[in-house]
């Protein structure tokens, strides 16, 4: 059971409490005319953010050391892994298993991503499919891109995301000590892991200036911030479904590439449980698919559940909106050389 906690979980983040999990959930009601609040707070701190990444660019560009930016790039991947490969695809959906030390890690770069804890994101992301464009989710892309990419963070949640968040089950993760104790330190821990250590790392390693190191640090979480949202807003709006046309959620390549592997979306929203989020799992978008290939190679990651072609097949023939690839001889991502060293026999007699 959930500890009712009454305290802030994060600071950019609107204050939830956390509530007694009930073991059934109230339909969700037809839209209502739902008054807005706006949380200045976070519209100010948001605004700052963006103001001073665009400055982190101006700056390495001008005067920070190459490493600096080297730095940052890298940082944005490992806080990337933290929210793909750990809050999302392990513990929010449960695609696969992972040993404490694999945990370990990953609840670090959740907190490196700074993005809230990983069961208040994980209550999030399992409201928003269970409920996905309806006011009971968080980021509800009926209300347009802004208010999916951001603007559901500039106000208050509306009162269906508060009252399906009281029922999702989230007793897998807080019997997980790691997620446990990172949600009750975290207002500890983010500050540290998220902005002081990747700040003073370039300071006392390479004698970069602190203004340089502090704004393109800044610049690197908002622009992990943004990819993230982008799964929200672009991948909810732009591209081809040919899992499931009735859905809105659709494959995006460019948000692929920049979420690390989160923009086959319409394949996600049809097999949430897969752990590499898309059919293909082609490392080149989808570096988190191979992040885990990985773990599981070193014996960190288990269990991996990914969905069979033929059941695939059933869900695009059934469903699709006709883009997908065909099965068989002549795909268009068939390589040439299997093409032309094919065997085939008992050819038509010209």
């Amino acid at each position: 059971m959930a500890p009712n906690i009454s305290a802030p979980t994060g600071v950019l983040m609107e204050t939830d409490e956390e509530v007694p999990m009930v073991p059934h959930i109230p339909e969700v009601k037809k839209s209502q005319e739902h008054k807005l609040h706006l949380v200045w707070r976070n519209i100010i701190l948001f605004a700052y953010l963006h103001i001073a990444s665009v400055y982190g660019v101006y700056l390495m560009f001008t005067s920070a050391r190459i490493y600096t930016s080297l730095w940052g790039f890298l940082l944005y991947q490992l806080g990337g892994l933290g929210i793909t490969a750990g809050a999302h695809r392990l513990w929010a959906h449960r695609s696969y298993k992972a040993k404490w030390p694999l945990r370990l890690l990953l609840t670090f770069l959740n907190t490196l991503a700074f993005q809230d804890a990983v069961v208040d994101w994980a209550r999030d992301h399992r409201v928003h499919h269970k409920y996905s464009e309806t006011d009971a989710d968080p980021h509800n892309a009926t209300r347009g891109f802004f208010f999916a990419h951001i603007g559901w963070l500039l106000c208050r949640k509306h009162p269906d995301v508060r009252a399906k968040g009281k029922g999702i089950d989230l007793s897998d993760l807080y019997n997980d000590p790691i997620l446990k104790y990172q949600k009750k330190l975290y207002l500890l821990l983010m500050p540290i892991i998220c902005f002081i250590i990747p700040t003073a790392i370039p300071m006392y390693l390479w004698d970069e200036t602190f203004t340089n190191s502090f704004c393109i640090n800044l610049f690197r979480y908002t622009f992990t911030l943004n990819a993230t949202w982008l799964v929200n807003s672009a991948a909810h709006m732009f591209g081809h479904k040919p899992y499931d046309r009735y859905i809105s959620p659709s494959e995006n390549v460019s948000v692929a590439v920049l979420a690390m592997g989160e923009g086959w979306h319409n394949y996600h929203h049809t097999f949430p449980w897969d752990y590499k989020t898309s059919e293909l799992g082609k490392y080149s978008t989808n570096f988190t698919t191979a992040f885990i290939d990985f773990m599981a190679r070193i014996g960190w990651a288990y269990e991996l559940k990914t969905v069979p072609e033929d059941l695939i097949k059933k869900r695009v023939l059934r469903t699709g909106d006709g883009t997908h690839e065909l099965w068989g001889w002549g795909d268009s991502d068939q390589p040439k050389d299997e093409i032309d060293e094919a065997l085939i026999t008992h050819r038509k007699s010209q």
